[in-house]
């Protein structure tokens, strides 16, 4: 009786949002400045908290950067709110959401390097408390739609056992958008959409983008406006692979270069989506009372059509390119709207600050590296982060041209590290190509141009920028300032000796979707759990003492090949 009737809800609901038709102009929001017939009494608390993360949207692709990409609602309501115009964000995935959902740097979470990926066993650490979690304790009900990518090899691991009432999208990083298959490698592949902690064969053939948004909209109408609601939409969009409705490729058919062509209309569906459930935001009753919260989560890709024109670098690099955020709040609530706030905001900052506006408290105790920027935010004050620290990661390759002595001491320059303090930022060791490249709307891409901004040298380890008088990173002043370089060599020296042990185990042939039905998913059996936890309480003490482990030739030889497993996933990645 209780299967049956789970059943009969669960088809109910998938008719409900399944059934919404985005072809129907009765059914698409002509934008968020239509406003809706609800009255306007003094708003309840606490709000209604809708937090929209892209997946590698450069910083010119949006329309009120300039853009030759159309996205009319994101820029209706970046107008209407407040534009975060010194935004920072991480430059891959799964940096920049574990960020989001903890509030802490990535060297306090164990995950300095890389991304997660489908085959390890890892995920964001269980003894975190999550920003869902948090809103939880506050009265709000969670509920998640998209991409996760904080790891699956564990049930503890995911969405529904870290916060979210309910969860429906994918587990790993980039899923075909129509059939939610994903290759980890050749033969390695599997299906990745789920509803809850189940797969969701069912919904298979569906363009992710629009389904994320119907899934959205349905919660919005069975939710009661009453009670205080956190919604977590991460598209899949624009990610990889280049797919698209061919209606909106249709728009941009003018478009020279192929990739540039997809990636455009990938954006612009994605901007309807937000339409829409912006649209279902007023008429289910939830607007006057809701903060939206709209960013990309690192820079584009610029191989794949994205853009970061003018900043340097992409996607992957310590570069502004790379780190520098899309990001706008749009709210009735804001005090001091249609403006461009130039205060220094970082991801984490959202968790101490949604935690803020949900009534809830945080302390020191929590130990976050985010402030709560509400008030720079809505009544434009001064941002209380005066400093980032980008990340320090003691696997990726070591630079050539890095030492101690060239830190004066100080600071391993060869090590990949990058930090802002004030107007200052420094990078060291390896930050990732560095070039400016403009969008790349001819059809192929001349090498002459390529080669007129490509990056000088690499024959040093340490950059430095007045960023505020030097956005697009041209005038290096490492050897002009030694002084501020000593300061903010200082500066990661002091985070560093914060780091926990990076966490980058090698991967587990358990994983294989062939042994979970042909689907990605938590694979982990209860030995190799407790296997994975005694060797987490190893490294830990390790890194503590500063021992070696034994010296026998099985420890030798695990030692090697995690090593080297390691090596070709950065290279690979």
């Amino acid at each position: 009786m209780h299967a049956l009737s789970g059943f009969s809800l669960v088809s109910l609901l998938s008719l409900g949002y399944l059934s919404w038709d985005w072809a129907k102009p009765g059914l698409v929001a002509d934008g968020p400045a239509e406003a809706s017939d609800q009255p306007s009494a003094a708003p309840p608390q606490p709000p209604h908290i809708i937090f929209i993360l892209t997946d590698d949207q450069g910083y010119h692709d949006v329309g009120y950067h300039g853009s030759d990409i159309e996205t009319p609602t994101l820029d209706r309501l970046a107008a209407e709110g407040v534009k975060l115009e010194n935004y920072y964000i991480q430059p891959i995935c799964t940096p920049s959401r574990s960020q989001l959902l903890t509030g802490r740097y990535q060297i306090h979470t164990g995950l300095q390097h890389s991304i997660i990926r489908p085959r390890q066993p890892n995920c964001l650490p269980l003894d975190q408390v999550t920003l869902p979690q948090k809103l939880q304790e506050a009265g709000y009900s969670t509920h998640m739609v998209g991409k996760w990518h904080l790891g699956f090899y564990r049930k503890e691991c995911l969405p529904t056992r870290r916060g979210f009432d309910t969860f429906l999208g994918s587990l790993t990083g980039n899923v075909d958008y129509y059939t939610y298959d994903n290759c980890d490698g050749p033969g390695v592949c599997g299906f990745d959409l789920h509803e809850g902690e189940n797969v969701a064969w069912g919904l298979s053939g569906q363009y992710s983008t629009m389904l994320y948004a119907q899934r959205a909209s349905h919660i919005l109408a069975s939710h009661n406006p009453q009670k205080p609601l956190f919604l977590y939409v991460a598209f899949q969009a624009v990610h990889t692979p280049l797919q698209s409705p061919r209606e909106y490729l249709y728009r941009y058919r003018t478009m020279g270069n192929v990739a540039r062509r997809k990636y455009a209309a990938m954006v612009t569906c994605m901007d309807d989506a937000v339409r829409n459930i912006t649209w279902a935001l007023k008429r289910y009753g939830f607007y006057n009372n809701s903060v939206i919260i709209f960013s990309s989560d690192n820079g584009g890709q610029t191989f794949s059509g994205g853009s970061n024109w003018p900043l340097r670098g992409r996607k992957g690099t310590y570069w502004e390119g790379g780190v520098r955020g899309l990001g706008f709040v749009h709210s009735p609530l804001l005090k001091k709207k249609r403006r461009t706030s130039r205060a220094l905001v970082h991801i984490t900052d959202w968790y101490p600050t949604l935690v803020g506006l949900a009534g809830g408290t945080t302390s020191a105790a929590d130990g976050l590296d985010g402030y709560d920027v509400w008030p720079a935010i809505s009544e434009g004050q001064d941002s209380p982060r005066t400093e980032i620290l980008h990340n320090i990661d003691p696997l990726y390759n070591h630079a050539r041209h890095g030492s101690l002595e060239g830190g004066f001491g100080i600071w391993n320059t060869a090590v990949q590290a990058a930090i802002r303090v004030g107007e200052w930022k420094l990078l060291t060791g390896d930050p990732g190509y560095g070039d400016w490249i403009p969008p790349q709307t001819l059809a192929s891409f001349p090498g002459s141009w390529w080669n007129l901004e490509r990056m000088a040298s690499i024959r040093q380890a340490v950059w430095l920028f007045n960023i505020s008088a030097d956005p697009y990173e041209r005038e290096d002043l490492a050897v002009q300032r030694p002084d501020v370089v000593r300061t903010l060599l200082a500066r990661l020296a002091y985070y560093n000796q914060t780091a926990i042990p990076v966490r980058y185990p090698a991967a587990n042939p358990r994983a294989h979707p062939d042994f979970n039905g042909g689907a990605w998913g938590p694979w982990a059996s209860e030995e190799e759990e407790e296997e994975e936890e005694e060797e987490e309480e190893g490294r830990a003490r390790s890194f503590s003492r500063g021992r070696r482990k034994k010296k026998c030739k099985i420890c030798k030889l695990r030692s090697f090949f995690r090593k080297l497993n390691t090596r070709l996933m950065s290279h690979r990645i």
